[in-house]
C-alpha cells in the first residue's frame, strides 16, 4: 500500500512539475501558486501533491461542482472542465482557476486529474482581481460555473477567447491555461499506464484501500484525545472594509468519535472581501486536523469522515452569496491560528506551539509594461515568523498553515517588470522572546521606476500581534509604509487598493514576527549569543533572557 501510494503521489508531483515549468506568468512558474490532484471517479479525493493546503478545498468543491452540473454518465474521452467560482463552482476565489479532466480506460470512466493555478488577474475593479474591500464577489473579475473547455480533445476556442479577454493580460492567461489543460492530459496517461500494468480492478481495490486505512489512522488520533475541550479566539484587524476587529473563535472537542470543530462566537460576514467560501472553510479544517494529530497522514477523502465542521451560515468563515471572498487567505490563516490555539488545551506540553505570523500579507503592482504592448500583472503574497515549538525555534520568512509558494526572486521580479528592490531582508528583533524563539518576520521595498504604477496590498497583523505561549513573549506586528526612508514617509492600514505611485516612490512591508515559547532566561547562552550574533536580538533585549 505504501508503494502504491508512493506511485500516486508521483504522478501527482510530476504534474506540478509540468505545470510550473511549463507555465508563462511569473506567479506559476516562479512562485508556485499551484496545486494539482487525483480522484476517483466518485469525486473522492485520493491524491494532492504537497503544494498549498488551501487549494485542497478548491480541488474537492470543483470536481464536486463538476459532477453535479455534467453527471458521469454523459462525460465522454476528450472532454475537460473549467471553473473558479466560490458558490457556483465550489472554488475559494476568483483567481484560482481550476481544470478538471476525466480519466477514461477501455471506454469506462475511472479518475478526474484535477489542478488549479492562481492567475494574477481575472479582471474585476482592481489590478490583480483581489481588493480587500470590495463588497461583492460581482467586484472579483470573471465568474465561471463548470463549463466545458474541451470536447473531442479540441481546446474550445471562443470560450477560452471570452475567459482571457476579460482579463487585463490575455495573452498570458491563454497561454497558462492552456499548460493546465495539458497538465491534466499527462495525468492521464500516467494513471493509464498504471490501470494497464495493474489492471483496472486491482488499482481500485488498492485506492479503497488507502481512503480506509487513512480513515481508521484518524479515528485513533481522535480517540485518544478523550473528553478534553479548548476554546480559543484570535482577531483580524478588520472586515476589509475598516472598523472593528473581527473575531474569530473555535472551540474543538470529541463528539461521538467525531472531532468537533465549532466557530460559534465568530464574528459575522464581512463587508469586505475577508469572507471564506465553505471549500476554503473545510481545506483549513482538514489541514490543521493532518498538522496537529497526524502529519504524515496521506491527504486524501479518507482523512475527512471523522472530522464535523459547524458554522452557522453568514458568519465570515462561511459566508453567504454574493460575499467578496477575494481575501479568504488572511481569514484561513486566522481559522488556523485558532484551531491551532484551542488545541493548546487538548494536546500534551510538549506538543504546544506559540502562534506565527499566520497571515498571507499580498502586494499587487500594475502598470505599463516596460518592453512590450499592455500592461503588467505583479502579486507576490510573502513569507514572515514562524511558530516556536516545544521542540525548536521558530523559523524565520516563512509561509505558514495553508499557504506554500516561493517567493519571486529579486532577478525575476527586476528583469521582469519596471521595479526596483531596494530590501529584502529578515525583520531584526520580530521574533518572540522564549526558551525557543519565534521566527522573525521579512521586509520586502520595492519603487516603481515608472509614473502611474498602481499599488494595492492586503494583508493583516497590524494590530494584534501574534502570541507567544508557555510565558514566552509575542512577536512584532506587521507594518506597511509608503515613501520609507524618505521626507513623505507614511504608514499605510493593512489593505489598501489603488494607490498610484510615481517614479521614485517606494512601499516597504514588513510582515508579522511569530511568538516565542517558554521562559526566556531558560534559553541556553549559547543560542541567546548566537541570536545576538546574527542580528537576530539587540543588546538591549538581553534582559529579557536574564542577561546584561
Amino acid at each position: 500500500m505504501e508503494v502504491f501510494s508512493n506511485r500516486l503521489l508521483t504522478i501527482t508531483e510530476e504534474m506540478g512539475n509540468t505545470l510550473i515549468r511549463s507555465s508563462f506568468s511569473t506567479n506559476i512558474k516562479e512562485r508556485k501558486d499551484c496545486s494539482v490532484g487525483l480522484f476517483d471517479r466518485h469525486g473522492r479525493l485520493v491524491a494532492q501533491a504537497s503544494h498549498i493546503p488551501l487549494h485542497l478545498g478548491s480541488l474537492r468543491g470543483s470536481v464536486k461542482a463538476t459532477l453535479e452540473r455534467f453527471p458521469a454518465e454523459n462525460m465522454r474521452p476528450g472532454m475537460s472542465f473549467i471553473s473558479n467560482d466560490p458558490y457556483l463552482a465550489g472554488g475559494t476565489h476568483t483567481p484560482d482557476i481550476a481544470l478538471v479532466t476525466p480519466m477514461f480506460a477501455d471506454g469506462e470512466l475511472c479518475f478526474f486529474t484535477a489542478n488549479i493555478a492562481h492567475h494574477s488577474d481575472v479582471g474585476g475593479s482592481v489590478p490583480g482581481s483581489i481588493s480587500a474591500n470590495a463588497r461583492t464577489v460581482f467586484e472579483e473579475g470573471i465568474r465561471l460555473p463548470p463549463l466545458l473547455i474541451m470536447e473531442d480533445g479540441k481546446v474550445r476556442e471562443d470560450l477560452l477567447d471570452l475567459i482571457v479577454q476579460n482579463t487585463r493580460e490575455p495573452e498570458e492567461r491563454s497561454l497558462d491555461l492552456r499548460v493546465q489543460i495539458a497538465t491534466n492530459e499527462q495525468g492521464n496517461a500516467a494513471l493509464r499506464g498504471l490501470t494497464a500494468h495493474m489492471g483496472l480492478s486491482a488499482v481500485e481495490q488498492a485506492v479503497e484501500d488507502i481512503l480506509a486505512y487513512t480513515a481508521r489512522r484518524l479515528q485513533m488520533r481522535i480517540d485518544a484525545l478523550g473528553n478534553a475541550r479548548g476554546t480559543f479566539t484570535c482577531y483580524l484587524d478588520d472586515d476589509g472594509s475598516g472598523g472593528d476587529p473581527v473575531p474569530i473563535t473555535t472551540t474543538v472537542w470529541v463528539e461521538n468519535g467525531r472531532l468537533v470543530v465549532d466557530f460559534a462566537g465568530t464574528g459575522p460576514q464581512a463587508k469586505g472581501a475577508l469572507n471564506v467560501s465553505a471549500s476554503a472553510l473545510e481545506a483549513t479544517v482538514f489541514y490543521s486536523a493532518k498538522a496537529l494529530l497526524d502529519p504524515q497522514l496521506m491527504p486524501n477523502e479518507g482523512m475527512m469522515q471523522s472530522i464535523e465542521i459547524r458554522a452557522e451560515k453568514g458568519i465570515i468563515v462561511n459566508a453567504q452569496f454574493p460575499a467578496a471572498t477575494g481575501a479568504r487567505s488572511i481569514t484561513c490563516q486566522k481559522i488556523a491560528r485558532s484551531i491551532f490555539g484551542a488545541f493548546r488545551s487538548i494536546l500534551p506540553a510538549d506538543r504546544l506551539m506559540a502562534s506565527g505570523n499566520d497571515d498571507l500579507p499580498t502586494v499587487v503592482f500594475s502598470g505599463r509594461h516596460a518592453r512590450r504592448e499592455g500592461t503588467y500583472v505583479y502579486l507576490e503574497t510573502l513569507g514572515g515568523g514562524g511558530p516556536a515549538t516545544g521542540r525548536t525555534d521558530g523559523m524565520n520568512a516563512v509561509h505558514v498553515h495553508v499557504t506554500n509558494t516561493s517567493n519571486l526572486p529579486v532577478e525575476a521580479l527586476e528583469n521582469e517588470y519596471p521595479l526596483m528592490v531596494d530590501a529584502y531582508a529578515l525583520v531584526e528583533r520580530s521574533g518572540g522572546a522564549g526558551r525557543q524563539r519565534g521566527g522573525l518576520g521579512l521586509v520586502r521595498q520595492v519603487t516603481s521606476l515608472q509614473d502611474g504604477t498602481i499599488f494595492s496590498a492586503r494583508s493583516d497583523g497590524q494590530k494584534h500581534a501574534p502570541t507567544g505561549v508557555a510565558g514566552g513573549c509575542d512577536g512584532l506586528p506587521a507594518r506597511l509604509y509608503l515613501d520609507y526612508g524618505l521626507p513623505g514617509e507614511k504608514i499605510l492600514p493593512s489593505k489598501v487598493t489603488h494607490l498610484t505611485l510615481n517614479h521614485g516612490e517606494n512601499i516597504r512591508i514588513e510582515t508579522g514576527g511569530a511568538g516565542g515559547l517558554g521562559d526566556p532566561t531558560e534559553r541556553p547562552a549559547t543560542a541567546v549569543q548566537t541570536d545576538l550574533d546574527n542580528g537576530f536580538i539587540a543588546p538591549e533585549d538581553l534582559s529579557l533572557y536574564g542577561r546584561g
